[in-house]
Formats: structure tokens, sequence, C-alpha cells
């Protein structure tokens, strides 16, 4: 949670939060709600200006697993060390840096994991061992939490990508209760991303563009068939023809855990010709939105597209 009388890293805006406001009331009012309540939907969307963007926030402190959209963070901190030379990178690094981001390969980002903390999945850890590989682990935290925002508080990345149950030294770090799995809030997710673009990361101008380059998406490209692409079936697949979209988005079904089951997410920015740039960070619980997310958050994204452009023109 947020510590009372942190300074946001956005501005209020009485138009834009209106418009957010009414864009919100026609999803939750939609037949059937989208299988969505104020307690398992939140969103951040922010108005890119100059310094300083216009923001819109609905349970942007929900704390939840985030899916891949923590794949986002990976890229930042694997290119950061990258430019530092802190990590001796093998040839297929890169194209593992990649492939985490285009096709949301989970193979792919817990090779980039055991790279940046020089750790592996295997076998049950006796306990001093298993303190060694978590402070080592923990050094994905630490690197965001020196950024010192305060949207950072609560979060965890520290685990690796899992599709069902976890074994061994996974299963010891996520603790006996998953009180260490994954978690990340609407607004941490929105944070990043304008920061990204804003040019506020801890990054040289060389590996900010490498960055958003890999989050950009072709919807043009082969590529943008392959359900791994992520986008038609996600917010993106609301959007008009002539946007551009850099994004990162995720989603579960059942896992065996219900701590870890029934998401879907997106962290999408969108930049409409002669409109200001939006990014939207949403986060979804539910059974229906997970099962049938692929129709549903591409109707959504019409809805909060449609919306926000008006307020994005009016500026």
């Amino acid at each position: 949670m947020l510590a009372m009388g942190a300074k946001m890293f956005y501005t209020f805006d009485p138009l834009w939060s209106g418009t957010c406001d009414k864009a919100v009331a026609q999803i939750l009012d939609h037949p059937g709600a989208f299988g969505l309540t104020k307690e398992t939907f939140g969103l951040v969307a922010l108005r890119e200006d100059t310094k300083r963007p216009a923001g819109y926030v609905l349970n942007g402190s929900w704390q939840c697993y985030p899916c891949s959209v923590v794949k986002a963070f990976h890229l930042v901190h694997a290119l950061h060390r990258l430019e530092e030379g802190t990590i001796c990178a093998p040839d297929d690094l890169d194209q593992a840096i990649i492939d985490m981001i285009r096709w949301s390969s989970n193979t792919a980002t817990n090779y980039v994991i055991d790279f940046l903390t020089g750790t592996t999945g295997d076998t049950v850890l006796g306990q001093a061992e298993l303190e060694a590989y978590r402070r080592k682990r923990q050094g994905l935290n630490r690197y965001f939490a020196a950024l010192g925002w305060p949207e950072w508080d609560g979060c965890n990345i520290a685990m690796k990508l899992s599709g069902d149950t976890r074994y061994g030294r996974e299963a010891q770090l996520a603790g006996a209760n998953g009180e260490n799995l994954n978690r990340l809030t609407p607004l941490v997710g929105a944070r990043l991303f304008f920061d990204l673009f804003a040019g506020n990361l801890p990054l040289s101008r060389a590996s900010a563009k490498k960055a958003k380059q890999i989050l950009l998406r072709d919807r043009t490209s082969l590529d943008a068939d392959n359900p791994l692409f992520q986008v038609a079936d996600f917010l993106g697949g609301g959007m008009p023809s002539d946007a551009k979209i850099w994004s990162k988005a995720g989603h579960t079904g059942w896992t065996g855990d219900p701590r870890t089951s029934y998401f879907r997410h997106d962290l999408i920015r969108v930049a409409v010709p002669d409109a200001k740039p939006i990014i939207l960070s949403m986060m979804t619980q539910g059974p229906l939105m997970a099962e049938y997310g692929n129709e549903l958050f591409p109707q959504i994204g019409r809805i909060l597209l449609s919306n926000l452009l008006d307020a994005s023109d009016a500026h």
C-alpha cells in the first residue's frame, strides 16, 4: 500500500478523471459487467503530458498476482545490467529477452532470471542454502526498490514464472501459504511504462530505445496471428488500426492454486495520430474474464479508448 502523503507521479485533471469514470461505469454497467466488480478490477489510465501525466486510478494499489506483466520489469532490469556489464551474457540471452516479451515465454523469462540472480531452480535446499538463495532472488526486488518509487511498496517479483504447481526450492521460496508469490499493482505497472517512455529510468538512451522496440507490437506482421503475441485477445484488440501499441499482457486460468488462478491483465501504451499517448494498466480477476477474456478485453479496450481519446484531444 502507498504510504500516507506519498507524492504521486501523476496529476489530477478533472476532465480526465470524469471521462475515465464514465468509461469505467460503461464497463461495469455492461451486460454481465464482464464478470467484474470494483473488487476484481484495477485500472490506472494516464494521459502523457510534459513532465507529469494526468492520472486516473481505480484500485491502483490492489496487490495481485501479476501473471506475465512482471516480464516488463525483468526486461528493464536485464537491459540495465547488460549495459553496466554486471552480467556475463551468453549468445542466447538477447534472444531470451526478446522471446520473454514477444511470446511471453516462461522458459525464456526463467532463463533471464537465472542470469540476473545467479540462481537455478531445482530440488529442496537446506535452511542456510535457502537463505542464500532467497537473498540472491531478492536482488530482483532491490533493483526497483532502489528507484525510490512509493508505488513499489509491497510488490514482489522474485519468483520464477510457473503455469501450475511449484516444486523444490521454488515452492520453498513461495512460502507455505504463498506469502512470497509475485505481486504487483496497476499503479506500479503504469509507473514503469510512464518512466520508460519519459526517459526517467536508469537506462541509457540506447537501452531505453531497445526496451521500447521490444515492447512495440507490429500488428501487420505474421507474428500478430499467433495467440502468444497477446494483442488481439487483450486491450490492443480494441484499438484502431492506425494506433501504435507497446504492451505486455498476461493471464492465467486454473493453475491448481487459487492464489494464482483466473487473472487477466494488460499494460499498454497507445499512440493514435493527433492525440496524446495513453497508458493503461489494467488488472482483473475472475473465471469469466480469465476464460472469455479473449473476447471481453478487446471490448473493454474499445470502451476505454473511445472515451479517453476525446479527453486526450481536448488537451
